[in-house]
């Protein structure tokens, strides 16, 4: 077992996994939804597939990475893939994102999937996620007198988001038309009872949408996982020095 043939290739770092291996890249945040002003930051997401190789030692690569440049953050495929199908928010938003920076043939076929990711589960994460950053504003307001406006402005643009997801089966994160309004909330000029007011309109109208939903009430798990398979065989050889295969 001491031949070259035998050999598995040494571990890479994690700002090397990104730099060599990311087969997605994009902007989220503000920009990605059409809310940037003058002094929002660029955040950037991606998805690296780690070579096969690195997997058959004890240490596993990283299932996430943050960095290297600021505000950047990227998930191991398989990882990114697992959360999509549990419908997390933050993942399948990152699908949609109208800013590409970095696209190889695996990003290109990960983005062909999104929607086996796309369900009704979407109806349960996305207001979960609601119901949980609304209990943290009002603890807020309760405590200060006013919430995180900023955090009050993505609230009602992720439940915009989930009820036009569930009525047309597409998620489109830019606002478009609503940019103006959302902003209001932002700098604080909508007041406390009228944002509850528009958090419960878009939640009862995002309960009503799910009732009608063309989604399928599951995402397409063999499909996913056969992408899967596949890009983890196809990267056998990928970043494995000669010799080490």
């Amino acid at each position: 077992m001491t031949s070259g043939a035998h050999m598995t290739p040494e571990p890479l770092t994690p700002d090397e996994l990104v730099r060599d291996h990311t087969v997605y890249a994009c902007v989220m945040g503000s920009r990605a939804f059409g809310l940037a002003t003058a002094d929002s930051d660029t955040d950037r997401r991606g998805v690296f597939l780690a070579p096969a190789p690195l997997f058959w030692r004890f240490e596993k690569p990283p299932t996430h990475v943050e960095g290297p440049a600021e505000e950047q953050f990227s998930w191991e495929l398989e990882r990114f893939c697992a959360l999509a199908l549990r419908a997390n928010p933050n993942v399948l938003e990152c699908l949609h994102s109208p800013l590409v920076e970095h696209l190889d043939d695996t990003g290109r076929e990960l983005l062909a999937l999104r929607d086996a990711f796309l369900s009704r589960e979407v109806h349960r994460t996305f207001l979960g996620y609601a119901q949980s950053q609304h209990r943290k504003l009002a603890a807020d307001v309760r405590q200060y007198g006013a919430p995180r406006w900023k955090h009050a402005m993505h609230l009602l643009r992720l439940l915009a988001s989930c009820r036009d997801l569930l009525r047309t089966g597409e998620l489109v994160i830019d606002v478009g038309t609503e940019r103006e309004p959302l902003l209001a909330v932002k700098r604080g000029e909508v007041p406390w009872p009228e944002f509850e007011r528009r958090l419960t309109a878009l939640t009862d109208q995002a309960d009503a949408a799910a009732g009608r939903s063309a989604l399928p009430p599951a995402p397409d798990r063999a499909r996913v996982e056969d992408f899967l398979i596949r890009a983890r065989r196809a990267s056998c050889g990928s970043g494995v020095p000669e010799g080490a295969e």
